[in-house]
Protein backbone atom coordinates (compact mmCIF):
# COMPACT_ATOMS: atom_id res chain seq x y z
CA UNK A 1 0.00 0.00 0.00
CA UNK A 2 3.19 2.62 0.91
CA UNK A 3 4.50 2.00 -2.85
CA UNK A 4 0.64 3.07 -4.51
CA UNK A 5 0.89 6.22 -1.98
CA UNK A 6 4.57 6.63 -2.96
CA UNK A 7 3.70 6.77 -6.30
CA UNK A 8 0.45 8.92 -5.67
CA UNK A 9 3.09 11.54 -4.80
CA UNK A 10 5.41 10.99 -7.33
CA UNK A 11 2.65 11.81 -9.72
CA UNK A 12 1.58 14.94 -8.28
CA UNK A 13 5.71 16.23 -7.78
CA UNK A 14 6.00 15.26 -11.68
CA UNK A 15 2.49 16.99 -13.05
CA UNK A 16 1.70 19.03 -10.47
CA UNK A 17 -1.72 20.75 -10.14
CA UNK A 18 -2.88 24.10 -9.94
CA UNK A 19 0.92 24.96 -10.65
CA UNK A 20 1.02 28.12 -12.21
CA UNK A 21 0.61 32.01 -11.70
CA UNK A 22 -3.17 33.27 -11.00
CA UNK A 23 -2.93 36.35 -13.24
CA UNK A 24 -6.06 38.43 -11.27
CA UNK A 25 -5.25 36.76 -7.22
CA UNK A 26 -6.37 38.38 -4.39
CA UNK A 27 -3.49 37.55 -2.28
CA UNK A 28 0.17 35.88 -3.06
CA UNK A 29 2.17 34.75 -0.25
CA UNK A 30 5.76 33.21 -0.32
CA UNK A 31 6.82 30.23 1.53
CA UNK A 32 10.15 28.98 1.64
CA UNK A 33 12.14 26.09 3.96
CA UNK A 34 15.52 27.41 4.56
CA UNK A 35 16.19 23.98 5.57
CA UNK A 36 16.14 22.14 2.47
CA UNK A 37 15.65 24.97 0.02
CA UNK A 38 12.24 24.56 -0.71
CA UNK A 39 10.41 27.46 -2.11
CA UNK A 40 6.56 28.29 -2.79
CA UNK A 41 4.60 31.36 -4.09
CA UNK A 42 0.98 30.85 -3.50
CA UNK A 43 -2.19 32.71 -5.00
CA UNK A 44 -5.19 32.77 -4.41
CA UNK A 45 -8.76 34.44 -5.73
CA UNK A 46 -11.40 35.16 -3.14
CA UNK A 47 -15.23 35.76 -4.64
CA UNK A 48 -17.97 35.96 -2.22
CA UNK A 49 -16.26 34.28 0.37
CA UNK A 50 -15.02 31.38 -1.80
CA UNK A 51 -11.62 30.67 -2.84
CA UNK A 52 -12.59 30.17 -6.58
CA UNK A 53 -8.94 30.02 -8.09
CA UNK A 54 -5.72 29.03 -6.75
CA UNK A 55 -2.02 28.52 -8.35
CA UNK A 56 1.46 28.01 -6.89
CA UNK A 57 4.64 28.33 -8.31
CA UNK A 58 8.05 26.88 -6.77
CA UNK A 59 10.94 24.38 -6.34
CA UNK A 60 11.62 21.94 -4.19
CA UNK A 61 11.38 18.51 -2.95
CA UNK A 62 8.52 15.85 -4.05
CA UNK A 63 6.85 15.94 -0.62
CA UNK A 64 6.86 19.68 -0.76
CA UNK A 65 5.81 19.97 -4.52
CA UNK A 66 3.00 17.16 -3.84
CA UNK A 67 1.63 19.01 -0.29
CA UNK A 68 1.36 21.91 -2.41
CA UNK A 69 -0.73 20.34 -5.35
CA UNK A 70 -3.07 17.67 -3.28
CA UNK A 71 -3.75 21.20 -1.03
CA UNK A 72 -4.28 23.66 -3.48
CA UNK A 73 -6.71 20.44 -4.87
CA UNK A 74 -8.50 20.46 -1.47
CA UNK A 75 -9.45 23.95 -1.57
CA UNK A 76 -10.63 25.28 -4.53
CA UNK A 77 -14.49 25.79 -3.84
CA UNK A 78 -14.01 26.04 -0.56
CA UNK A 79 -14.87 29.17 1.98
CA UNK A 80 -12.29 30.82 3.31
CA UNK A 81 -12.96 29.91 6.65
CA UNK A 82 -12.93 26.64 5.60
CA UNK A 83 -9.37 26.93 3.56
CA UNK A 84 -8.40 28.96 7.15
CA UNK A 85 -8.87 26.08 9.55
CA UNK A 86 -7.09 23.51 7.43
CA UNK A 87 -4.75 21.58 10.33
CA UNK A 88 -1.46 19.90 9.31
CA UNK A 89 -3.49 16.44 10.07
CA UNK A 90 -5.57 17.52 7.31
CA UNK A 91 -2.54 17.88 5.18
CA UNK A 92 -0.48 14.70 6.17
CA UNK A 93 -4.06 13.04 5.74
CA UNK A 94 -4.08 14.27 2.16
CA UNK A 95 -0.56 13.07 1.25
CA UNK A 96 -1.36 9.26 2.74
CA UNK A 97 2.10 8.20 4.23
CA UNK A 98 4.51 8.48 6.94
CA UNK A 99 6.16 11.36 6.85
CA UNK A 100 9.21 11.76 9.08
CA UNK A 101 10.23 14.39 11.66
CA UNK A 102 12.75 15.41 9.35
CA UNK A 103 10.13 16.09 6.60
CA UNK A 104 7.68 17.50 8.07
CA UNK A 105 8.75 20.99 7.09
CA UNK A 106 8.74 20.34 4.00
CA UNK A 107 5.08 18.64 3.89
CA UNK A 108 3.15 21.59 6.00
CA UNK A 109 4.93 24.31 3.71
CA UNK A 110 2.16 24.81 1.23
CA UNK A 111 -0.15 24.82 4.56
CA UNK A 112 1.74 27.81 6.56
CA UNK A 113 2.01 29.67 3.06
CA UNK A 114 -1.78 29.56 2.63
CA UNK A 115 -2.41 30.41 5.97
CA UNK A 116 -0.14 33.38 5.55
CA UNK A 117 -2.29 34.24 2.05
CA UNK A 118 -5.37 34.03 3.85
CA UNK A 119 -4.12 36.12 6.91
CA UNK A 120 -5.19 40.01 6.88
CA UNK A 121 -2.15 42.32 6.55
CA UNK A 122 -2.13 44.71 9.73
CA UNK A 123 -4.55 47.36 8.69
CA UNK A 124 -6.15 46.12 5.58
CA UNK A 125 -8.89 43.87 4.79
CA UNK A 126 -8.58 40.24 4.58
CA UNK A 127 -8.21 38.69 1.13
CA UNK A 128 -11.21 36.64 2.06
CA UNK A 129 -13.59 39.71 1.33
CA UNK A 130 -14.92 40.41 -1.99
CA UNK A 131 -16.74 43.57 -0.33
CA UNK A 132 -17.21 46.97 -2.37
CA UNK A 133 -14.83 49.71 -0.98
CA UNK A 134 -16.82 51.37 1.40
CA UNK A 135 -18.14 54.75 0.55
CA UNK A 136 -16.37 58.16 1.28
CA UNK A 137 -17.24 59.67 4.69
CA UNK A 138 -19.87 62.32 4.68
CA UNK A 139 -17.42 66.25 5.69
CA UNK A 140 -17.71 66.84 9.02
CA UNK A 141 -20.34 69.82 9.76
CA UNK A 142 -19.52 73.09 11.41
CA UNK A 143 -18.37 72.30 15.18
Amino acid sequence: MDDLYRDYILEHYRRPHNFGVLDDASATQEGANPLCGDRITLQVRVRGGVIDGVGFTGRGCAISQASASLLTDEIKGQSVDAAASMTATDVLDLLGIEISPARMKCALLSLETLKGALEPAPGAAAPASDATPAAPAAPAGPA
